[in-house]
């Protein structure tokens, strides 16, 4: 095994995996939600890194071919997927026009339990996580010898891990802001916006 070739492949999965975690989606908005709120951030944070390590891992083991041969199971997960996003999205549109939403603490806090569900649900049930983390990058993956090909993840595990402890973490910086009841306004209907979009999308596609 070449350190050099292990090195770049390592910097490849950080970069690949990087470029495809850091957008707007349900995961990343509900991590940035409870980081502004402070609430269960740790377990949070948690949940979503270690998921997607597990998913990066399959996906490197081979889990991308799979996918391609059960359509059946990218259909379900598809609806499945869908009726969630579109779900979250309603709520979150409530909690724009509530008055909760008029608290600077965000409404009534969440309980640890339901926030590492509904952690697991925007992970676990969302088929773009299936797409980005499996297919995507074990696609890329593929592309590699064996040796290189698990430098490859780890440094895309590595990469999950620092974003969502940065976006859970350093979310709490924000926090001068969201004293004002208008940026959770704000922030809520952004969230149901993207939410209703990539539920639509999910349809259409």
């Amino acid at each position: 095994m070449n350190a050099t070739s292990a090195a770049l492949a390592a910097i490849s999965g950080l970069g690949f995996g990087l470029s495809l975690i850091v957008a707007i989606g349900a995961q990343n908005a509900f991590v940035l939600r409870q980081g502004i709120r402070r609430e269960h951030v740790l377990p949070v944070v948690a949940v979503c890194a270690i998921s997607d390590v597990l998913l990066i891992t399959i996906g490197v083991a081979g889990f991308g071919a799979v996918a391609h041969s059960a359509p059946l199971v990218t259909t379900i997960a598809k609806y499945a997927g869908a009726a969630f996003l579109l779900g979250y999205a309603c709520f979150a549109a409530k909690r724009a026009l509530s008055a909760s939403a008029l608290n600077a603490g965000g409404g009534t806090p969440i309980a640890l339990g339901a926030a590492v569900a509904t952690c697991l649900a925007v992970t676990w049930l969302n088929p773009h996580a299936y797409l980005d983390t499996m297919v995507l990058l074990g696609s890329f993956a593929s592309t590699y010898a064996t040796p290189d090909r698990w430098f490859l993840a780890a440094g895309a595990a590595i990469g999950s891990i620092v974003w969502f402890v940065s976006l859970g973490f350093g979310a709490r910086l924000l926090a001068p802001l969201f004293a004002k009841p208008v940026a959770w306004r704000v922030l809520d209907s952004v969230i149901a916006v993207v939410m209703t979009a990539l539920g639509v999308g999910l349809l259409l596609n």
